[in-house]
C-alpha cells in the first residue's frame, strides 16, 4: 500500500495502537487490583505469569503445545524470563510439564485444572469489562465489532504470522 492511506485505515491503526498501549500498561490488570478481582491465593504472581497461561491454553490444541522457548516469542520475552514465568506458574500449580510424544527431548508445557480455573475467572472478569465498556451500544453493533474484529484479528494475524 503505497501513498497515504485512507481516513478509516488511519482511524483503525490508532485504535490498534491505543489498544497495544494499553496492553503494555497492563490496564485490565491494574483495573482489576484496584476493584479487587485478583486471582485469589495467585494475587501475587506477576501480570505475565497469567499472560503465559493464556498463551498456553491457546496453544493447547489437539497435537500443539507450547515449550518455554516457544511461549517467549509469543509473549516477546526472552527465554530466561519465559523460563522464570514458567517456573512461577508450575510451583503456584498453575501448569505442569509434559514429555512431547513427538520428540523426547523437548518440555510441553500444559495447564493444571487450577490453571484452567484461574483463567476462567479471569476470562469472566474481561468479559465483564468488555460488557461494561459496551453497556450502550445495540446488540447489532456489539454482533457487528464482534465479528468484524475476529475478522481483522485473522486477516491481520495472516499477513504478520509468515
Amino acid at each position: 500500500m503505497a501513498g497515504k492511506p485512507s481516513t478509516d485505515v488511519a482511524v483503525i491503526e490508532t485504535a490498534v495502537v491505543a489498544l497495544r498501549r494499553s496492553r503494555q500498561r497492563r490496564a485490565l490488570a491494574g483495573l482489576a487490583k484496584r476493584r479487587g478481582e485478583q486471582a485469589g491465593r495467585h494475587a501475587g504472581l506477576p501480570d505475565a505469569v497469567f499472560e503465559l497461561l493464556d498463551a498456553v491454553e491457546a496453544a493447547e490444541r489437539p497435537g500443539s503445545a507450547l515449550t518455554v522457548t516457544e511461549a517467549a516469542a509469543l509473549l516477546g520475552v526472552d527465554q530466561p524470563r519465559a523460563s522464570r514465568l514458567a517456573s512461577q506458574a508450575l510451583q503456584a500449580g498453575l501448569l505442569r510439564r509434559q514429555a512431547d510424544q513427538h520428540d523426547g527431548r523437548r518440555s510441553l508445557l500444559a495447564l493444571t485444572p487450577e490453571g484452567g480455573d484461574v483463567l476462567a475467572q479471569i476470562r469472566t472478569f474481561r468479559c465483564g469489562i468488555i460488557a461494561e465498556a459496551t453497556v450502550g451500544w445495540t446488540a447489532e453493533d456489539r454482533a457487528a465489532l464482534a465479528h468484524l474484529l475476529t475478522r481483522f484479528v485473522r486477516d491481520f494475524s495472516a499477513i504478520t504470522q509468515h
